[in-house]
């Protein structure tokens, strides 16, 4: 690990959040001319071995996730766009699980958040009883989730200040995910944490109780401010229309402002089959921006190219995940943290592209 000034960290973490969540419009680019074999190897598990193909397995975290969705995506591209490139994607626990799954050699690449990675770099959260031997090569980043509450009809809950009152039984999203990493240390801060009931389940699990009445309130999120991740829209589909965003309050949106690893979106709903306007008509978000990031072993060529197929082939992106964000060479750039290193195909892409910073650290090959 690295030692150094942790405030200065999250104060580059807070500045790579807010640009990945704000701004990502972009034109499709011209991204380079592909792989052609010529330098690299088989990076299915990190080795470099010949000339031939490479695959690259990625830490996909849960079925219905947004980081699932968005490397199925990439899967797609590399298979009908690349000469060279395929990708697996693999089922995780989740982007803060996955730094774990990266550090036992279980995963050799993943999607991963900006506050989970800060928290690793500097021993803090979770990594400060249990924390990690390496991290991952930076990669670029790929998604901004818009993390939000909802109530259910009945519930008697209707703000957030309702939940301080506590008595309730709350949805913070799955343990595990980076969503619930940024979301519990919010609500912590909030005051709302401590008062109620926490249910512990997994995404796949929270949709039924939702149906079945067993949580008061929950926190869902949308990917790119175009649309719900796949269990939230499972959790949408089975609410029976019960569903509506809770008023925030100034205290809470203070406690988002003030985190290092969230930015404050307010934004008009999207996403849900029903209107959740009841009680207000502003989906108030602590936003949270997702990079994918990769072994230093796997070859060079192979991440130039998952950039390449990001930038030139965003059509193909978007017709296997609608919530794909709007690529350009500087919004990719936007969840570096100049404290971890970035890969070497990467930092060659960002090269290539003229949006280099040489305050950066380029990976070994």
């Amino acid at each position: 690990m690295i030692d150094g000034d942790k405030t200065t960290r999250r104060d580059v973490v807070k500045g790579a959040a807010t640009l990945g969540a704000v701004g990502l419009a972009g034109c499709s680019g011209d991204g380079g001319d592909g792989g052609d074999g010529s330098d690299g190897g088989d990076g299915g598990d990190g080795g470099d071995g010949g000339d031939g193909d490479v695959t690259i397995t990625i830490g996909g975290t849960s079925t219905g996730s947004s980081t699932q969705a968005a490397g199925q995506a990439l899967a797609r591209a590399a298979q009908q766009h690349s000469d060279f490139l395929n990708i697996s994607v693999q089922e995780t626990q989740g982007w803060t699980a996955n730094l774990y799954e990266y550090d036992d050699d279980q995963i050799p690449a993943m999607g991963v958040d900006n506050n989970s990675l800060a928290k690793a770099l500097n021993d803090e959260g979770p990594f400060a009883d249990d924390p990690v031997d390496t991290l991952p090569n930076q990669g670029f980043l790929f998604t901004s989730l818009q993390i939000h509450w909802v109530g259910l009809d009945g519930s008697g809950v209707e703000s957030v200040s309702d939940l301080r009152d506590g008595g309730y039984t709350i949805y913070p999203i799955q343990p595990g995910f980076g969503t619930r990493l940024l979301t519990e240390e919010i609500l912590k801060e909030a005051g709302v944490w401590e008062p109620n009931d926490i249910l512990n389940v997994d995404t796949g699990d929270i949709p039924g109780a939702v149906e079945e009445d067993r949580v008061d309130a929950l926190c869902l999120y949308g990917a790119n401010g175009v649309n719900l991740s796949g269990w939230c829209q499972e959790v949408d589909v089975r609410s029976s229309e019960r569903l509506n965003l809770l008023e925030v309050d100034d205290d809470f949106r203070q406690v988002i402002e003030d985190h290092p690893g969230a930015i404050l979106e307010e934004v008009e709903p999207y996403g849900y089959e029903q209107d959740v306007t009841e009680y207000t008509d502003t989906l108030t978000a602590w936003s949270l921006a997702g990079q994918w990031a990769f072994s230093p072993d796997i070859p060079a060529r192979a991440t130039r190219e998952v950039c390449r197929l990001a930038m030139e082939h965003e059509e193909t992106l978007r017709e296997s995940d609608p919530t794909t964000l709007e690529y350009s060479p500087e919004a990719m750039t936007q969840t570096v943290i100049p404290e971890i290193d970035v890969h070497a195909g990467v930092a060659d892409f960002f090269e290539e592209n003229d949006v280099w910073d040489d305050s950066w650290n380029r990976g070994d090959e």
